[in-house]
């Protein structure tokens, strides 16, 4: 009989989470697998989604994340489709899952870092979601070994339970832009290609001011200096960004540029000179493989899951230290040919990052799970 996979792809739409989720269906489309697997996305959002086989079926949910509607949805959704097996891309398990249970954990940073999150609530909230989470599952996925040694570290789970995936980059950073498709781009942005690159949601461990305290730096320091480009930030997040640019009087040399779709994104990589990435705390950082995929230099932060995404193919600074990272960003500016070391050993490294190996391996975790099914109870904790 084949088994029924239910992947919770409510937060398709989202930045990280979101990619992790487009590039994982789009590997199980791909992967020919003999499972049905059923897919839950928000209303709407089928555009999102690649071309699916048959084998994978598609229903929507409109809970909300992060509320008490959202923990019934998902254990409904389970029990009518008869699923075998659920996996939550994140760590909020729905309430008495009817079926074993399969949960990534992208990193520990509500843990680790709890004065970044919005208030207390947020902070109560993971810190009874995330053990229950890794309590529950019969498996964990981390996007990192860095990852799963913190989380092996911090909270109580047998060492066999949690599994290190890497998350991959999709082909279209691998392959060339077309010169009047990046003409297009940089045209349509009112860019020049050369320019320095941040990516991302403008979230407190994303280290923005300690950035733009650098960059500040080095634009007293030097008549020439690239502009600094920042793409991720939308709403209330990109207002409060334009303000902090107006009181450090960097509103004429940095660029917002807000959301860019998955389309646009290898053509931002391409026409830059490089990618500015000093982040205080990362699961796995997509936006450091993506840059290296697509040939571009970057700039990491001396911890552990940057370095072992970019090994040696990546400038590194102390991400708590803005002169640190001025001096990584000088050091790329006045090199050229090691800008050119870095890209080549990038591409080489980013090679290894392919969502086709993060779905078959996440098959043989969903197999595995199946395969200790010893009737319909046992698997609860």
């Amino acid at each position: 009989m084949t088994a029924t996979l239910l992947l919770d792809a409510r937060k398709l739409a989202d930045y990280g989470i979101g990619t992790y989720l487009r590039g994982l269906i789009g590997g199980l489309a791909r992967s020919g697998a003999e499972e049905r697997i059923v897919l839950l996305v928000p209303r709407g959002a089928g555009e999102l989604l690649p071309d699916l086989p048959p084998s994978i079926d598609v229903r929507s949910d409109d809970s909300g994340p992060y509320t008490a509607r959202e923990l019934l949805a998902v254990s409904r959704a389970a029990r009518r489709l008869g699923a075998d097996l659920l996996h939550a891309p994140h760590y909020v398990l729905p309430l008495a899952p009817p079926c074993p249970a399969v949960v990534t954990v992208h990193d520990l940073i509500h843990l680790a870092h709890s004065e970044f999150l919005p208030g207390p609530l947020a902070l109560l909230y993971a810190r009874r979601m995330l053990p229950r989470a890794v309590r529950l599952a019969r498996r964990v996925l981390t996007p990192s070994e860095s990852v799963r040694r913190e989380l092996l570290a911090e909270l109580p789970a047998e060492a066999s339970r949690v599994v290190a995936i890497a998350n991959g980059v999709d082909d279209a950073f691998r392959a060339e832009v077309a010169p009047d498709r990046l003409e297009a781009f940089l045209a349509h942005h009112r860019l020049a290609p050369g320019y320095l690159l941040f990516v991302g949601n403008p979230k407190p461990h994303k280290n923005l001011p300690r950035l733009l305290a650098a960059y500040r730096r080095l634009a007293g320091e030097r008549r020439e200096l690239p502009p600094l480009v920042l793409a991720g930030a939308r709403g209330d997040a990109a207002r409060a960004l334009r303000e902090r640019l107006v009181r450090l009087g960097l509103e004429e040399r940095v660029r917002l540029l807000g959301y860019l779709s998955d389309e646009e994104l290898p053509a931002l990589y391409r026409g830059a000179l490089a990618l500015l990435f000093p982040t205080l705390a990362e699961g796995f950082g997509l936006p450091i493989a993506e840059a290296m995929a697509a040939g571009t230099p970057v700039l990491i932060s001396d911890r552990p899951a940057h370095r072992e995404v970019a090994g040696d193919a990546a400038e590194r600074v102390d991400p708590l230290d803005a002169g640190s990272i001025a001096a990584g960003i000088a050091r790329l500016l006045d090199a050229p040919r090691r800008r050119e070391r870095l890209a080549a050993r990038g591409r080489e490294r980013a090679a290894r990052f392919r969502w086709e190996e993060t779905a078959r391996r996440t098959l043989e975790v969903y197999r595995a799970v199946l395969a200790e099914r010893r009737g319909p109870e046992r698997w609860r904790r």
